[in-house]
């Protein structure tokens, strides 16, 4: 776990769990070997709130659900120093949320696999882009197998039996798609959007209205020259940088020993993730001039001072590496919003509805809304279908809260929205422009 120094710009320090050295103690000497964001004594101050994550575990972990990451620490007595050196860097890059906003849960659940796993704190990345090296591999295993994937042809409607079941599928070109079993992978947004009326008032789906996208932009950089960097992901500890890295150096596809092209995360970057500003609805420019500003504050000795980019203007001779081009990518609903109590809100897998199950990261699993989390989910929905297959009933559903049932009885059926518009964001993917001008990455 790599970490931009604030205090020196341009340098960077690590947790650095040793090889060879089982959990939970790889971790404790990751983080008593590092001197340089926390003392001794306020490591010391980390320890009753995060003993009882060890001891207990993941019931522990669950509790904390209610509490964001600000109230868990002032509850066990930690220091606002860690919250600055390690929380605020950790919660933005695991869900785009400032600490006041986050569930500890979230951190917890991060910091467990650090704990519990002797590989849980490394991070790797693709040799390449994703539709290449991720997903058609995918789906060639998939067409191994006997199964078709239709690219270009969203569901417009969820068809339904008088029972509630699933009837069928009709698809933007007007065919009727049916089958035995329906697993749905949807955002948990469009999902809302796509509730048939019969489903509208069952408790089990009326939980959904507690749970939310939250928005993240992604930035794509390019430089001229090649700057200081590592080979991984840092967290950058700025206000509106969470995480980056240099895909010049940790990606095959980009690999350039000559010129560095940056991938970060902005965030927050809306209201309702903690920021003053509705970075959403900028334009590319105005973004991308925050974020070479906040790269020069970083890396003083790199970044030039670019008249393009007027956040630069405190630059000196120093920096000499200017923007050759740039991406700005939108995601308005992107993983659900891991806000204190939204846990209790995920459903099961399995759903009250006899042929349909349910998977994407933001159902009911012991990851966060994430790409794990993602693979958990879909895992743990084949399984639901395989058992279901040969008889047996798999997963029970995951109880409702009463409030939520008490509601959905008072509750009026609706009709479903739909998804309107055929760009990415209208289906949960991001795009880059806005409005009108919006197209895929």
């Amino acid at each position: 776990m790599t970490f931009a120094m604030q205090e020196r710009p341009g340098e960077f320090t690590s947790f650095d769990f040793p090889a060879g050295v089982p959990a939970p103690f790889n971790m404790a000497a990751a983080i008593l070997s590092n001197f340089e964001m926390l003392s001794t004594k306020e490591k010391l101050l980390m320890v009753p709130g995060l003993l009882p994550m060890l001891l207990e575990g993941q019931p522990f972990i669950d509790a904390q659900d209610e509490l964001s990451v600000l109230e868990f620490m002032r509850k066990y007595g930690m220091p606002e120093r860690i919250n600055e050196e390690i929380f605020i860097a950790m919660g933005k890059a695991l869900d785009f949320i400032d600490p006041d906003k986050l569930s500890m849960t979230v951190i917890l659940t991060a910091m467990n696999r650090f704990i519990n796993e002797a590989d849980g704190s490394q991070t790797a990345f693709l040799d390449g882009n994703q539709p290449e090296r991720l997903c058609a591999p995918m789906v060639s295993h998939i067409e191994a197998k006997g199964g078709t994937v239709r690219l270009n042809a969203p569901v417009r409607q969820i068809l339904t039996h008088e029972d509630g079941s699933i009837s069928g599928l009709t698809m933007s070109d007007g065919s009727v798609l049916t089958a035995d079993m329906y697993v749905s992978a949807m955002p948990v947004d469009v999902f809302k959007r796509m509730t048939p009326t019969a489903w509208s008032t069952l408790p089990y789906f009326q939980q959904f209205d507690e749970l939310e996208g939250i928005p993240v932009i992604n930035v794509h950089i390019w430089f001229d020259r090649k700057l200081q960097s590592v080979d991984g992901l840092c967290f950058s500890r700025s206000p509106l940088l969470s995480v980056y890295a240099d895909m010049s150096t940790t990606c095959a596809e980009y690999y350039d020993e000559e010129a560095s092209m940056l991938e970060l995360v902005f965030a927050p970057c809306s209201p309702i993730a903690g920021s003053d500003v509705n970075w959403i609805a900028k334009s590319d420019e105005e973004i991308i001039d925050a974020t070479m500003g906040e790269l020069a504050r970083l890396f003083p000795n790199e970044i030039a001072n670019d008249p393009a980019w007027p956040a630069t203007s405190s630059q000196t001779a120093r920096g000499t590496a200017k923007l050759v081009k740039h991406a700005v990518v939108r995601v308005p609903r992107s993983v659900y919003a891991a806000t204190p109590g939204r846990n209790k809100y995920r459903p099961s897998q399995a759903s009250p509805i006899s042929n349909l199950v349910m998977a994407g990261d933001w159902t009911s699993q012991k990851f966060l809304g994430s790409m794990e989390g993602a693979v958990l989910a879909g895992k743990l929905a084949a399984e639901l279908v395989s058992d279901r297959a040969l008889g047996g009933q798999g997963q029970p559903l995951k109880p409702v809260q009463e409030a939520i049932i008490t509601r959905a009885a008072a509750a009026t059926p609706k009709q479903p929205v739909g998804v309107r518009g055929d760009f990415p964001i209208a289906f949960g993917g991001g795009s880059q422009g806005v409005g009108s001008e919006a197209s895929h990455p």
